[in-house]
C-alpha cells in the first residue's frame, strides 16, 4: 500500500516523457507566402504533448491524495514528486516554447537560418523550474501556501499554448499573438521569475471548508468555469494572471 502514492508520482513522469516525445515530433510544414516570409504549420503532435500534460497534472494531484488516504507520506515520495514535476512541467513545457520559437523564426524571411543561440531561452524553464523544486524541497513551511509560483501551475499555463494555437485557427489575431517570438520571450522571462521569487502564492490545498476561508479558490474556481465556457482554451493564461493576483491580494492568509 505504501508503493501506490509513488505509483501515481511514477506515472505523472510517464505522461510527462509521452508529452515531451510528442511535442519534439517532426511535422512543422512549411510553405512560400509571396506576401513575406513563409506560412508556417504546426504539427497536431504538440497538442498531444499538451493532453499528456495534463494528464500528468492530474495524477500529480493525485498522488498527494492517495499519499494522504494511505498514509503513506514519505521523504522519498517527496523528493520523486519533484523529480516527475521537473520532467513534466518544467522540460516538456520548455520544449513547447522551444517548438514554438522556431514556429515564430521560421515563418519570418530567412527564418530557417537562424541561430540555435536564439532558441535557447526555452531551457531557462526547466532550470527555474529544477531551482524552484529544490528551494520547495528544503522549506518545510509550504504546506498551505507557496513561495513562488507552483511549476504545475507554470506548466499547465504553457501547455494551453498549441490548444489556444490549434483551436483559435480562425481568430488571426490569436494564432498570431501566441506565435509572437516577442511574446514568447517574455513569458520566459516572467515564469521564470515567478518561479524562483518568494513572492506569497496561495495554495489549493484545502484546510477547512468555511466559506470565509476559501474566497480566493472559490473567485478561481468561478473564473474557470465562466472562462472555459465563453473563451475557451484562453481561459488558461486569464486563469493564471488571476491566480496571481488573488495570491498577492490574499497574502495575509498566507503562510
Amino acid at each position: 500500500m505504501k508503493q501506490i502514492p509513488n505509483i501515481f508520482t511514477l506515472l505523472n513522469l510517464f505522461f510527462g516523457c509521452c508529452a515531451i516525445v510528442y511535442i519534439l515530433q517532426n511535422g512543422i510544414s512549411v510553405m512560400y507566402n509571396p506576401s513575406g516570409g513563409d506560412f508556417i504549420g504546426m504539427p497536431e503532435q504538440i497538442v498531444m504533448g499538451s493532453l499528456f500534460i495534463g494528464l500528468a497534472a492530474v495524477v500529480d494531484f493525485l498522488d498527494g491524495f492517495v499519499a494522504r488516504m494511505f498514509k503513506a507520506t514519505s521523504e522519498m515520495g517527496k523528493q520523486l514528486d519533484s523529480l516527475a514535476d521537473l520532467v513534466s512541467f518544467g522540460v516538456a513545457p520548455g520544449m513547447i516554447i522551444y517548438q514554438f520559437l522556431r514556429i515564430s523564426y521560421a515563418s519570418q524571411p530567412n527564418g530557417l537560418d537562424i541561430s540555435f543561440l536564439l532558441l535557447l531561452p526555452a531551457f531557462l524553464i526547466p532550470c527555474a523550474a529544477a531551482y524552484r523544486l529544490a528551494k520547495f524541497n528544503l522549506d518545510e513551511g509550504q504546506q498551505y501556501g507557496f513561495k513562488g509560483v507552483p511549476t504545475p501551475a507554470v506548466g499547465l499555463l504553457i501547455a494551453s499554448f498549441p490548444l489556444i494555437y490549434w483551436y483559435s485557427s480562425g481568430n488571426e489575431t490569436v494564432s498570431n499573438l501566441i506565435q509572437s517570438r516577442w511574446l514568447l520571450y517574455f513569458v520566459i522571462i516572467a515564469v521564470s521569475y515567478l518561479m524562483v521569487s518568494n513572492l506569497p502564492m496561495l495554495s489549493l490545498k484545502f484546510r477547512d471548508y468555511s466559506i470565509k476561508n476559501n474566497i480566493p479558490k472559490i473567485i478561481l474556481a468561478l473564473v474557470a468555469v465562466l472562462g472555459a465556457i465563453f473563451i475557451g482554451w484562453l481561459a488558461v493564461p486569464l486563469l493564471f494572471v488571476f491566480y496571481i493576483v488573488l495570491s498577492l491580494a490574499f497574502k495575509n492568509k498566507n503562510p
